[in-house]
């Protein structure tokens, strides 16, 4: 039989640094950018509908709309928008509005043409990510003498060294969350499914300042085996093992930790893998520093893990990039030759996943510092036993 949700969750204030970005903060990102795309031998950045835009401008449309909306940033003119008229107003409202030029179009209107205008004829651009695949086409049919890139090929360090104000978005919305794994420790496991202690985290990471939560990894048992693995109507047991992995948006930045916990004693094997999996997690963070490839923060994982038997079942990378996104460039895999520098905030999650049985993975956000690298998730790391 089930056991009814009753838990009630404490009220907590938590510490925060959510001051406004300004018009200057965007216009300074989308020289930087500008630079960036330069250096890179484009012509030019064309920024579509998301967390690419939100980042340079401030701007987010609404998510359902088909009307093209571009961001232009060429190093011959000032930034530009261009907009459909009736979500002109909102553009307007912006933060980032006083550092671009808005060109707004109407129904019936060409939108590629009113967007060929502010573009060199000939070049090549680099292009959100998430455009349209029909706008896109169209540009191309508006200036045939151009062509496109991805962001994510020509400029993938893009977003990822943060300033100050948004690290300490990043610290809050990591302390959220450890606030909400605090929590979670206090609710009955054992004869609720994963959707109830799902429901719980993100409850939980709401109650603690979360506008968005992106998952709720609940995977219990066999269930802990499958990385992603979100939350199903499995009855979590007496005996299993339970691995948790959450977050979300907090003032528009992301958090994104997990730990395993266990539903009553454990066998000295699982105690033994989630012991591998949290010293390979330490030796990684330990790693950190500005300088090093990416790579190394994974075959430093890995490498542990391996070691100890367990190298075939770890099966992902080490770590994502996160931000205005919870995952995001840099990636910490093997191959991934980019430097670390200050600044840079991503995932150490190494893992271990034995078929059939359990799972277990440990993860903090980190940010690489001047001299190594500071923890922005800081609940403990051992095996908690949980009721």
């Amino acid at each position: 039989m089930l056991t009814p949700r009753v838990h009630t969750f404490r009220e907590t204030t938590l510490p925060s640094d959510t001051a406004a970005f300004t018009a200057d903060d965007y216009r300074a990102r989308m020289a930087r950018a500008t630079r960036s795309a330069a250096d890179a031998g484009l012509a030019g950045l064309l920024v579509a509908p998301g967390p690419d835009l939100v980042w340079l401008t401030g701007y987010q449309p609404p998510a359902a709309t088909e009307r093209l909306t571009l961001l232009v940033l060429t190093p011959d003119r000032d930034p530009a928008l261009v907009v459909p008229t009736l979500e002109a107003p909102d553009a307007a409202k912006a933060a980032g509005a006083g550092a671009l030029a808005l060109y707004d179009w109407r129904d019936g209107q060409d939108p590629y043409r009113a967007a060929a205008g502010l573009l060199p004829g000939a070049g090549r651009f680099g292009i959100s990510d998430n455009a349209w695949a029909l706008h896109l086409l169209e540009l191309q049919r508006a200036l045939p003498a151009t062509s496109y890139a991805s962001l994510t090929d020509v400029l993938p360090m893009l977003r990822a060294v943060k300033d100050r104000a948004e690290l300490g978005r990043l610290t809050a919305a990591g302390a959220a969350a450890d606030a909400t794994y605090e929590e979670i420790q206090k609710v009955p496991f054992a004869g609720r499914r994963e959707t109830d202690v799902a429901a719980d985290l993100a409850e939980s990471l709401r109650r603690f300042g979360h506008s968005q939560v992106d998952f709720t990894v609940v995977g219990s048992g066999p269930n802990g085996a499958n990385p992603h693995h979100e939350a199903g109507e499995r009855v979590i047991e007496e005996g299993d093992m339970v691995v948790l992995d959450f977050g979300g948006l907090k003032d528009g930045y992301g958090s994104d930790t997990s730990r395993t916990v266990h539903v009553g004693e454990p066998t000295a094997e699982e105690r033994r893998v989630h012991d591998i999996v949290r010293e390979a997690q330490e030796a990684a963070v330990l790693a950190v520093r500005p300088g090093i490839a990416c790579q190394e923060v994974d075959r430093v994982a890995r490498r542990v893990i391996t070691e100890a038997g367990y190298g075939e079942y770890f099966i992902h990378r080490t770590g994502h990039g996160i931000g205005v996104t919870t995952h995001e460039p840099p990636y910490m895999i093997e191959g991934e030759q980019q430097p670390l520098v200050p600044g840079m905030c991503f995932s150490v999650e190494p893992g271990i996943y034995l078929p059939g049985r359990f799972g277990v993975r440990i993860e903090d956000i980190v940010t690489v510092t001047e001299d190594g690298g500071r923890r922005l998730n800081n609940t403990r790391r051992d095996m908690v036993l949980v009721r």
